[in-house]
């Protein structure tokens, strides 16, 4: 996915996220800080919102399920996917992937896995911590197999009683 096509779901997306959540036009025209016609243009797919929009829109309503159903159960995290191109770090915990995930390989303490719906990779531990996240396949297995191995290294260093 990249930035474009993270616009267009938002914009398809938009009247049924106002629906969802009850707003007006006026209101909801409001809280994306965009003009009520501008707001009626994206709903009736005649324009799209912009990148900044979109963003704010996923910010403010990503526990919509309309917005998971259209990018996945973390829709913040396709936003910063998209815009940083993969996020390798120990950061959120997760549910561990029962319901938006498919495991596709596990190595040690750590499972690859790729959502089902917006189709990026993500690692996560034993603990359903996600450690990295990537659309990019090949480099995902590459993180995988650096996790593991330093893993490997550290319960080697350990020192034996």
């Amino acid at each position: 996915m990249n930035q474009q096509e993270l616009i267009e779901v938002v914009s398809q997306k938009m009247r049924l996220i106002r629906l969802e959540n009850e707003f007006s036009q006026e209101e909801m025209s409001k809280i994306l800080g965009l003009s009520k016609k501008t707001l009626i243009q994206i709903e009736k797919g005649r324009a799209e919102a912009s990148w900044n929009v979109a963003v704010t829109c996923v910010a403010l309503f990503e526990q919509s399920e309309i917005l998971q159903n259209g990018l996945g159960d973390d829709p913040l995290e396709v936003v910063r996917l998209v815009t940083f191109n993969n996020i390798e770090q120990a950061s959120t915990k997760t549910m561990g992937g029962k319901v938006w995930w498919k495991e596709l390989e596990k190595r040690g303490a750590y499972k690859l896995q790729q959502n089902v719906v917006s189709q990026h990779f993500r690692i996560i531990d034993e603990a359903n911590y996600r450690w990295f996240s990537s659309f990019d396949e090949e480099e995902a297995k590459l993180h995988l197999n650096t996790l593991e191995r330093k893993a490997k290294d550290a319960g080697k260093k350990k020192p034996s009683n």
